[in-house]
This record gives C-alpha cells, structure tokens and sequence, in this order.
C-alpha cells in the first residue's frame, strides 16, 4: 500500500473531461497540493459529505491543487463535478481511472464487486508536494469516512 515518501506514479492512464483527455499526476502536480479517492462517484457516501466536505473547507484555497479520483468513466466524473459544484470555481479537479491502473499502482484497489460490480478504491487522501507523498490517510475500513474527511486532511 502507498506509504509516506512514495512518488505519485507516472502513468499516462487518468482522464478528465473525456476519454482523449489524458492527464498524469506525476506530471501535473506541482508543488503542494492533495489527492482525494472515492470508492465511487454519485454513492452517498462520496456525494453527500466526503468531498462536500472538501468543497466547503475553509482551506481548501491554502491546500494546493486538489484532485478527485476514482474508477469511474471520464463522462461519469464529469456530470459528477457539474452535480456537486453547480457552476462553482472551486478549482478542484475530477479524474477518471476507468481501468484502475493508477488506483493499482498505488496499492488501494480492494473488492467490491458485491457493491460495485468491480474492484474499486479504497477511500483516501494523499497530501503530495513535489510528486512525493508527504501524508498518506487510507480509511481502514476502505470505505468509511474518518481520517480521510477534509477536517482531518485541511485542518
């Protein structure tokens, strides 16, 4: 499982938006900034507090860029964004991981094709700076909402 002091891996494999629009983390983020996982867009769980809770943070701004991921379709994290913000800048970013090779590569994959249908990913947050992973907060559990949550993740 991914520990602090880990890279972010360096795959060409999430997509934002679409399908064509590829995006690697290890490329992309730069200097500080926090990683948010999701066992599944539109679940109640993610929808109604785990990253309403990011949302709405009071230091949300000081953290950073900030990414959503989870292994769902690019379109689904797409409409996911639009149902969650409404119009708002927030600034964060919703990554698909349609073949899960990213969550893979980080070790949080785990079984929940009874839920899902599929493996999916653990919940979690990783605060990065500079590509390296400085706090690593995986729910025990793989789903719940407790050392993940914005307020132990922002402060």
């Amino acid at each position: 499982m991914v520990k602090v002091g880990d890279s972010i891996p360096d795959l060409e494999v999430l997509q934002e938006g679409s399908p064509g629009t590829k995006v690697n983390l290890a490329k992309e983020l730069k200097g500080k900034g926090v990683i948010i996982g999701v066992p599944a867009a539109f679940s109640p769980g993610c929808s109604n507090s785990h990253i309403p809770g990011y949302l709405n943070h009071k230091s949300l701004k000081n953290a950073g860029q900030v990414f959503v991921v989870s292994i769902n379709d690019a379109f689904v994290m797409k409409a996911w964004q639009e149902s969650l913000e409404k119009g708002s800048q927030s600034g964060v970013r919703y990554l698909a991981d349609p073949s899960g090779k990213f969550t893979e590569a980080l070790d949080l994959t785990f079984d929940s094709a009874a839920i899902f249908g599929n493996n999916r990913s653990k919940r979690y947050a990783l605060t990065v700076e500079d590509g390296i992973i400085k706090e690593a907060q995986v729910e025990p559990d793989n789903t719940g909402i407790t050392i993940s949550a914005a307020e132990k993740v922002l402060g």
